[in-house]
């Protein structure tokens, strides 16, 4: 079994401490705080947006996969992710996920596109893992 690391430093309070995250591999290294991720900080990243960057490219590499399964050949799948962080007994949540993926094959009918994007949307490993998640939506547009 492949084993992916990842790793975060917090110093400091809640609202006044801050914090990095990175990579195993050393690839992503970037701060976070609580005002990047409760208020408008944007020098800062968030655990909900790596969930998203996270959700959205491996949704978009389950798709690719069953568009081949398929006998499509995609030329590229451009995914995005909103996370939404709201409150649920009292704590922080994640109340909802919306992907938005713009699909470039040639062949395929839409019906049977929109299908393979369900499947996409319930069978990647991540959406998996986010099984708590109230609603996980995703918005597919097939451009030939």
């Amino acid at each position: 079994m492949k084993q992916h690391k990842a790793k975060a430093q917090w110093k400091g309070g809640l609202k006044e401490g801050s914090g990095e995250f990175e990579t195993g591999r050393g690839n992503v290294k970037t701060g976070y705080s609580f005002a990047s991720r409760f208020g408008d900080d944007t020098r800062a990243t968030s655990p909900e947006e790596l969930i998203g960057a996270a959700h959205s490219g491996c949704f978009s590499m389950f798709l690719s996969a069953l568009l081949e399964k398929a006998n499509y050949t995609p030329e590229s799948i451009n995914t995005s992710a909103n996370v939404t962080l709201g409150e649920k007994d009292g704590a922080a949540h994640i109340m909802k996920i919306e992907l938005t993926t713009e699909v470039r094959a040639s062949g395929i009918q839409n019906e049977e596109f929109q299908k393979l994007v369900q499947d996409a949307k319930a069978g990647c490993p991540v959406s998996k893992a986010l099984a708590a998640v109230p609603e996980i939506t995703v918005n597919a547009t097939l451009v030939q």
